[in-house]
């Protein structure tokens, strides 16, 4: 029985079965298109669907340089889906069984010999670090791969083929080389190029790979989308990593280098949480009901067959990606972080706190969750009714009407509601911006504070202070927020429609005036320096304040940005797409 929870066995393929296939929602704007004969915005849609939100259509009626309108072009291709393009999904019916790994063997391994103690000495509460530093982020995961001895179990929403996703499923390989059991869960949709090294490292006898809400044309995710809407526009956006069941990291980041500060390009500022403690337990319970899904699907039956020898190419990837000069600069700082040297030690500095992981019912994939099982219920219950300040961080802010009424009810009673989320120049999805744009006069109307960060080069944050998430960021992708300066909420959910409805996403909320009082901090200091603050003028119009050099610039209009730009959200905004965002 423990041998089987631990080890993979074998057969993990699964059958075909014919049950036909199905067009079960169609969306007019779906994504742009590379195909023979058409062109269409395809960059505009990757980008915006890998950060969780449906792009739109701007010229659906505008006939290409091959004469064909991107409206007909996607005509053709729902055609082609319905007459030709679809397979189905394969039995779960052979799925292999396995389970976290036993607390009683998991406090036997050097992780658990270092961490039982505290624990014990602390009960009722977890152990959290926060991680705002991005290549410390990085360090974390790389070392706790390097240290874990029976298991890791990691979940993510995008995994990169860069340095930093390289690097990471490399020490994953390492890992399972020396024994331990490797389950990696990721959702589907952002796994392109992926496809060989996956299908190589779930061929190793201690890996498995299991894709949530997969797409069976691997060359192309817009045809899963034209043919399986209602399945497919469904992501999982949680993001875990759980070594030997005693250390686990949540948080906003994904896995890639623009996360991680390992890019000259956009660069994310971010927040992760490393915990040990009770609530470890939690995202361990909670990983293997995902991977026990009717959403989860082993790799193995979705993925052509390779050779071994990806296997090896990837080691050796890795290994001149190490010695490269982009790389030599990065790795060195790892080496400084001495992160979990210092938790195997015990002098690794803890805020004991009690932390509660909420997480939405993984039958959300699939449009059958019980409303009380998705984590905006539960977020209202653990948080509670908020009786003097909410902190709100979130860089895809998309508060509906609903949303808006629900800030209005806070601060006619008082509350202080004060929100920080991407501007128009910082943000990487321009259509969750217009959906945001809409709403935001009626916010400062009902006396919500708004800022807005501003979007910074590279160069402009590697040589001044860190900012208010210990980031080089250019764009914001934190997810936090404090309530009455007494608990916080660290995770992947954004406070939008896609969250509340589409996506499954996952959290904690932590019981501490420590962590609260720092974003409260960040929110008086930090914040009104580093962005945009929203205001309405006498007659209701809206203008931003910078400070810049020691001076207070106001700006007329959405700062840094075209009137290009600024139509394009206007156009956006009148569209009935916001329950896609």
């Amino acid at each position: 029985m423990l041998q089987s929870s631990l080890t993979k066995r074998q057969a993990k393929g699964g059958k075909i079965i014919p049950d036909g296939c199905l067009v079960q929602e169609f969306h007019p704007f779906l994504p742009s298109l590379r195909w023979p004969g058409m062109v269409y915005h395809s960059q505009l849609v990757t980008d915006s669907i890998q950060q969780g939100s449906m792009p739109i259509a701007m010229n659906l009626f505008y006939p290409n340089k091959h004469g064909m309108s991107a409206l007909r072009a996607m005509l053709l291709l729902l055609f082609i889906g319905l007459t030709g393009g679809c397979t189905s999904l394969p039995s779960l019916d052979e799925r292999t069984h396995s389970a976290m790994l036993p607390v009683e063997e998991s406090q036997a391994t050097a992780l658990g010999r270092a961490i039982t103690p505290l624990a014990n000495a602390h009960p009722g509460t977890s152990g959290i670090v926060p991680l705002a530093n991005a290549r410390e982020s990085f360090s974390a995961r790389m070392l706790l791969a390097d240290t874990a001895e029976r298991s890791l179990d990691i979940q993510y929403y995008i995994w990169r083929h860069d340095l930093t996703g390289i690097l990471l499923l490399d020490s994953l390989r390492s890992a399972a080389d020396r024994g331990v059991r490797v389950r990696l869960l990721l959702d589907d949709h952002n796994t392109l190029g992926l496809d060989p090294k996956l299908a190589s490292l779930d061929k190793h006898p201690n890996i498995e790979i299991r894709l949530f809400n997969p797409f069976l044309l691997r060359s192309s995710r817009v045809l899963g989308f034209i043919t399986d809407f209602s399945r497919a526009n469904r992501r999982m956006h949680n993001k875990s990593f759980t070594a030997d069941n005693q250390v686990t990291i949540i948080g906003g980041r994904n896995i890639g280098d623009e996360y991680f500060a390992a890019t000259e390009g956009l660069l994310f500022a971010d927040l992760d949480v490393l915990a040990i403690g009770p609530v470890v337990q939690e995202v361990s319970a909670d990983f293997d009901r995902y991977w026990a899904s009717r959403s989860a699907y082993p790799a193995a039956a979705i993925l052509a067959p390779v050779q071994p020898e990806p296997l090896q190419e990837l080691q050796q990837t890795a290994t001149a990606l190490l010695s490269s000069d982009k790389a030599t600069d990065y790795v060195m700082a790892l080496h400084r972080v001495g992160l979990v040297d210092a938790l195997l030690h015990g002098e690794l500095a803890l805020e004991w706190a009690p932390t509660r992981m909420i997480s939405d019912d993984p039958a959300k994939g699939l449009g059958k969750a019980k409303p009380e099982a998705l984590l905006p219920h539960q977020l209202n219950e653990v948080i509670g009714e908020p009786s003097r300040d909410v902190e709100l961080i979130s860089p895809y802010f998309v508060p509906t009407a609903a949303g808006v009424k629900a800030f209005a009810e806070l601060t006619a009673r008082g509350v202080r509601v004060r929100i920080l989320t991407n501007s128009l120049s910082a943000t990487d999805v321009v259509p969750v911006h217009a959906g945001y744009a809409k709403r935001r006069k009626a916010l400062l109307e009902a006396g919500v504070i708004l800022y807005e960060s501003r979007r910074l080069s590279p160069e402009q944050q590697r040589s001044k202070s860190a900012g208010p998430f210990g980031s080089s960021g250019s764009s914001l992708h934190a997810k936090t927020f404090s309530v009455d300066g007494e608990r916080i909420f660290v995770g992947s959910y954004n406070f939008d429609p896609r969250s509340d409805h589409l996506n499954t996403e996952l959290g904690f909320v932590i019981n501490s005036p420590t962590l609260a009082r720092q974003i409260d901090s960040t929110f008086n200091h930090e914040i009104p320096l580093s962005a945009y603050e929203v205001r309405l003028d006498e007659k209701g119009r809206l203008y931003w304040l910078e400070h810049r050099d020691g001076e207070w610039i106001r700006h007329n209009t959405e700062p840094n940005t075209t009137l290009l730009q600024r139509f394009g959200v206007r156009f956006m905004s009148l569209l009935p797409i916001e329950w896609l965002l």
